[in-house]
């Protein structure tokens, strides 16, 4: 896995006033992802996600991020923060759950039957989410790199992590900033 320096990316864009909203990340992730240079200039790694710190709309934390063939995320979810994210390039699938789990004060739960939901991101398709939204990012192409922008906000307090079998979700661990310098 590598890591990119942060770099000043605005795509060109109506400026945010105040606290960006959900559409207002899809926006950004939308115009920047259609910045065929940025993309370009992404370093892939055959064997690890790259990624590169954006300067995201109204004070948001962006993301590029490499995707190699079979990479993913597990199950995470951003807090406190809303977001969106945008395939540049490829194609990446999402599982998610249609269930606001509760913020603190649990180990492991047992999920309800229907709460999973699927997504195919091609290029060009994304979405936005609220707080506390559980999934998991993947990769499944065997030959292909996919890319693709993130923007959050407020900028990630902490990502949680989770082990998922069959309907039982654990939480494995918190992740904050400083663990990702």
């Amino acid at each position: 896995m590598s890591v990119s320096p942060s770099v000043s990316a605005s795509p060109a864009g109506p400026a945010v006033s105040g606290t960006p909203t959900q559409a207002d990340l899809l926006a950004f992730v939308r115009r920047t992802a259609a910045d065929a240079e940025l993309i370009a200039s992404l370093p892939l790694d055959p064997e690890g996600r790259t990624w590169l710190r954006l300067e995201g709309p109204g004070g948001s934390e962006a993301w590029l991020i490499g995707w190699p063939p079979g990479t993913g995320t597990g199950w995470h979810d951003h807090a406190e923060s809303v977001g969106a994210f945008l395939t540049a390039s490829g194609e990446l699938k999402e599982h998610s759950l249609a269930a606001r789990l509760p913020a603190d004060g649990w180990k492991t739960l047992e999920l309800t039957e229907d709460i999973d939901r699927h997504r195919t991101l091609s290029t060009g398709t994304g979405r936005a989410f609220g707080r506390h939204h559980v999934h998991e990012v993947l990769n499944e192409s065997a030959e292909e790199h996919a890319i693709s922008v993130h923007a959050y906000y407020p900028p990630l307090p902490q990502i949680r992590r989770y082990s998922r079998t069959g309907q039982l979700l654990r939480l494995e661990h918190v992740e904050r900033p400083e663990d990702w310098q």
